[in-house]
């Protein structure tokens, strides 16, 4: 019998990803400086107020 693995990924770690990724494609960033500008970046964006987003 074969089990399958799944693993779980937040919806706030699938923003860092893409954020990161966007970083990384048009910048020199190591994958670190990029993850780590990317939690700063959605750190910001989240404390903007919805209504002006």
């Amino acid at each position: 019998m074969t089990t399958a693995t799944i693993s779980f990924v937040s919806p706030y770690e699938r923003r860092v990803a893409l954020v990161a990724e966007a970083l990384r494609t048009n910048s020199a960033l190591s994958e670190a400086d990029a993850r780590a500008l990317a939690v700063h970046a959605l750190s910001a964006l989240d404390h903007i107020p919805e209504v002006v987003r």
